[in-house]
């Protein structure tokens, strides 16, 4: 973070300092978590239901801290107290932001893929930039300001990934890091229990088109309508990915290698490069078309982003991490999070190592949160799906997954291939009992399933 006064401070968040001399200077990082405060940082207390930050400013001040923002005078600490600590977050990330002309916005959003992409980004443009990205999915309301508030400077990219719930949270996000650039990925199922309808999510999703600052570029896919409908929603410069032969950068040419990582002829700027990805499914294909694009509309050549998307690496965890057990048996972990359209990219991606392999293949899932009333009719979908791609056996975690287990057993054709399990115990006993060396086991679910604690236990029990 750039060195900022608390009178600077105080002014942008309308707050009011406390036991705290304007002319004192923050420049050490800003942080919500206090064991992580150094000297010359600032605090930021929250007072949530089981715990309430306010109680360790005392701490943060004998640690060094220049002050702590609080909603409250804290006895013997400087404070700059505020009516609302989370918009004085992003006030103050919006104040250090607005020192940084330098600084390029890079915006992205979507129902999936973000969090890869953002990766992506991240790795094709660091070596032409110092980079600032968020760590996993930081990118809610929270999570966005804090990565701002790392730029100093020396940064030359800021990569922001924005997630929604809401209308009107990705407007708020982008008045935060206002874009010079901005990308939307695709127009899913993700958090359609929170909007209505995809229709509503594609509303969202565009806000930040709308905030691409003047003589910017809006990158779009060209291959969901919903996403392309969206340039008659900017004056700024359009530039589209995907697989549509009109697409501005385009893959053509896919394939997979055995480990169901996919290779391509990316064609861009009137050039053709080939590229071999490290990272494993299809889906990566539209992931890495939109970073070439994001990039390429910051000044990077047909070269660099070839060169980059070729060295390119997994770096947020399970999202399909690939490991194989000492027996043999693959595990694919892909439990961060689920959604309708996640779900089937992964189980793709599972039947196309499979079928490389000629090995037999598991699709362990369970619930795929926040769908509303869909959510029976999706999870359904799922196990239906799993019968058509021929995945040899499914089993469904917990009680809010049953419905894919139930779908994939209505599909016909299937005996004892589908199996239902009470909890993640019942799945790990099941495995251990039918697993076989050459086996290939996805393991995906929403975040709160917890289905990364069976990954861990497959994992532990083939190196014991």
């Amino acid at each position: 973070m750039i060195p900022v006064s608390c009178g600077q401070i105080a002014e942008a968040v309308r707050g009011e300092l406390v036991g705290v001399d304007p002319a004192a200077v923050v420049d050490a990082p800003v942080e919500i978590d206090s064991r992580k405060i150094t000297a010359g940082g600032l605090f930021v207390a929250f007072a949530g239901e089981n715990v309430d930050g306010h109680q360790y400013v005392p701490a943060v001040t004998a640690a060094g801290a220049t002050a702590s923002i609080t909603t409250r005078p804290v006895e013997g600490s400087p404070c700059i107290v505020v009516e609302d600590a989370q918009a004085a977050l992003g006030e103050l990330a919006r104040l250090v932001v607005s020192q940084l002309p330098d600084l390029t916005v890079i915006g992205l959003t979507g129902s999936q893929g973000k969090t890869s992409t953002k990766d992506l980004i991240a790795q094709l443009i660091q070596p032409y930039g110092a980079t600032v990205a968020p760590v996993g999915s930081f990118n809610n309301e929270l999570g966005h300001p804090l990565t701002a508030l790392k730029a100093d400077q020396n940064t030359r990219y800021l990569v922001a990934e924005m997630g929604a719930r809401h209308v009107g949270d990705i407007s708020y996000l982008c008045r935060i890091t206002p874009p010079q650039i901005g990308l939307v990925l695709n127009v899913g199922y993700s958090h359609i229990g929170e909007f209505g309808s995809q229709d509503a999510i594609a509303a969202a999703k565009g806000e930040l088109i709308e905030a691409v600052q003047p003589g910017g570029t809006a990158v779009l896919n060209a291959d969901d309508p919903r996403v392309a409908a969206m340039a008659s929603r900017t004056e700024q410069t359009v530039v589209t990915f995907g697989e549509a032969p009109d697409a501005d950068v385009r893959a053509s040419g896919i394939t997979l290698d055995p480990t169901g990582r996919p290779g391509f002829t990316l064609h861009l700027g009137g050039e053709e490069h080939a590229i071999q990805l490290q990272l494993v499914g299809e889906h990566h294909v539209a992931n890495a078309l939109a970073a070439a694009a994001a990039v390429r509309a910051a000044g990077l050549t047909p070269e660099q982003i070839a060169d980059g998307l070729n060295a390119a690496t997994a770096v947020s965890k399970w999202r399909m991490e690939v490991t194989e057990r000492a027996d043999g048996v693959t595990v694919i972990n892909d439990a961060y999070n689920a959604n309708p359209d996640s779900v089937r990219a992964a189980l793709k991606a599972l039947v196309a190592i499979g079928r490389t392999r000629k090995a037999r293949t598991w699709a362990v899932l369970g619930e795929m949160r926040e769908l509303g009333d869909t959510s029976t009719e999706e999870h359904d979908a799922i196990g239906r799906l799993a019968v058509r791609l021929d995945v040899n056996r499914l089993v469904a975690v917990t009680e809010p997954a049953r419905p894919i287990h139930l779908g994939a057993s209505l599909e016909g054709s299937w005996g004892n291939e589908s199996a239902y399990v009470d909890d993640i115990d019942g799945a790990l006993e099941l495995l251990r009992k039918e697993l076989q060396p050459g086996d290939v086991v996805l393991v995906k679910a929403s975040r709160a399933a917890g289905l990364e604690r069976l990954v861990a236990a497959l994992l532990e029990e083939a190196s014991q």
